[in-house]
């Protein structure tokens, strides 16, 4: 995974995911790679098995932790969310900007309003598993493409910090926007083996 526009983050562009069940197991990958040159990021399997207990040691270790929860609900339960996430001192956050213009602004009104950290808010576009015969399955008329550049507007002008995209969008995503909107890509591999993705690129490629 990394994240565009580094300077705009203030530090390292690559987010290593520690996608593991066990907390034993991440924390035993934190350790062997080094916080000045990555972040790390946290996701639904391992939050939902150790919780936010999690996160402490990660930051013990120096990491800045990205919360990819990639919340949805109505705006109410999603701005408590992310007011709960910025109070344990996470780097960002996302929410699926699929949740609408209400869900996305009551969630940056949440993190604007904690009075302490801020972190940063983004939005997920389209996920990285999905293309277009899933989008129409579930009634999006819309080509993968042109549905990923308007979440991506709308994430934008609700005053979102970025987006999560595939690194395919790239290209597509590179005019019309601020230049500290931040694009965050995961499907970033080293091999050819995408797992249940399919939208994913090389390290180079996605530079």
């Amino acid at each position: 995974m990394a994240a565009d526009h580094g300077a705009r983050a203030g530090g390292p562009r690559i987010v290593i995911a520690l996608d593991f069940a066990s907390p034993g197991d991440a924390l035993a990958m934190a350790e062997r790679i080094d916080p000045v040159r990555c972040r790390v990021k946290v996701g639904s399997e391992l939050f939902t098995s150790a919780g936010p207990a999690i996160l402490d040691p990660l930051h013990r270790l120096g990491f800045e932790v990205f919360l990819d929860l990639k919340l949805h609900d109505i705006p109410n339960t999603v701005a408590g969310a992310c007011r709960a996430a910025a109070s344990h001192g996470v780097w960002m956050l996302n929410v699926h900007a699929s949740g609408g213009r209400r869900m996305m602004e009551a969630a940056r009104a949440a993190v604007d309003g904690g009075g302490g950290h801020r972190p940063l808010l983004v939005a997920v576009t389209v996920p990285t598993s999905l293309d277009d015969g899933d989008l129409a399955e579930v009634g999006v008329g819309a080509s993968l493409s042109d549905q990923v550049r308007s979440l991506a507007r709308l994430a934008e002008r609700c005053g979102l910090d970025g987006i999560v995209c595939s690194p395919a969008d790239l290209g597509r995503l590179r005019e019309g926007f601020g230049a500290d909107f931040l694009r965050v890509t995961p499907g970033v591999r080293l091999d050819s083996d995408a797992g249940d993705q399919r939208r994913v690129a090389t390290p180079r490629d996605a530079v």
